[in-house]
């Protein structure tokens, strides 16, 4: 039979981007470019190692947002993933973390799943909290923050890197992933590998597809909440510290002072 690996990517703002909130206060992804979060990359990367290693395996890329988060998708698909699945609704607009991960739940279900790996984090909520919030939605084991990770007879495996130990975790499939950005360098997608993810099947499917109220997603159905932002301050002129012989006195002054050392 073969496994079934869905792997949850996001479509982000660009960091290096001018980012800045909505009136709203949700995260206005309009000025901005957007990409497939980075961190999500080493998800799809491990994703394929563990399909090439596996004797039948078949991988789906899952992602909610956006009509431009297709582009997510094609980037997924263009490095080797077989599929992809689009969920889109104009209702889903100021989803917070309970709300997607509820969305991806019912997704991963409808789609069928054997592991699904997620990133550590998105780069631009940087919550980590999905995966687990899935492994509970889902009533399965998770095994998150792997820096190493491998199937073999129905068990996937990892190790997990903490700052005075590591850990060696497994757990029985059906279960939820998540990797952390030491796992493996992600691909490049080659040109081959661009041009067939434009003949690669992309389904959208939105909530009713899924059994979800409006309510119980969006804003209206968040369990967390913005209460203002204000605008990252300018920044300002550092300060020139020119060295006449006592540069360097004047440096450890200018540096004890800001109690930097």
């Amino acid at each position: 039979m073969s496994l079934r690996i869905v792997v949850t990517v996001k479509y982000v703002p660009d960091a290096t981007g001018d980012r800045h909130f909505a009136d709203d206060l949700t995260v206005d992804r309009d000025d901005v470019d957007g990409l497939l979060s980075e961190l999500d990359e080493y998800a799809v990367e491990q994703a394929l190692q563990i399909a090439d290693e596996a004797d039948d395996a078949e991988i789906t890329i899952l992602t909610v947002g956006p009509e431009d988060a297709k582009d997510a998708l094609r980037k997924a698909l263009s490095m080797g993933a077989d599929k992809a699945i689009h969920v889109e609704d104009d209702d889903l607009h100021g989803t917070d973390a309970i709300g997607t991960s509820l969305v991806l739940a019912k997704a991963i279900e409808k789609a069928g799943y054997d592991l699904v790996i997620s990133g550590m984090a998105s780069t631009d909520g940087t919550m980590g909290v999905v995966p687990a919030l899935l492994a509970e939605r889902l009533g399965v084991p998770q095994v998150t923050l792997l820096s190493e990770v491998s199937v073999e007879d129905g068990t996937v495996k990892g190790r997990r890197d903490g700052d005075a130990a590591s850990e060696l975790l497994e757990a029985s499939l059906p279960a939820v992933v998540s990797v952390t950005d030491q796992s493996g360098e992600a691909r490049y997608p080659s040109f081959k590998g661009i041009m067939a993810a434009k003949k690669k099947p992309v389904q959208s499917w939105d909530l009713s597809d899924l059994d979800i109220e409006a309510e119980e997603v969006g804003l209206e159905g968040a369990w967390t909440a913005v209460d203002s932002a204000a605008e990252r301050p300018a920044r300002t002129a550092g300060t020139i510290v020119k060295d006449e012989g006592e540069g360097g006195k004047q440096l450890a002054e200018f540096l004890a002072g800001q109690k930097f050392i």
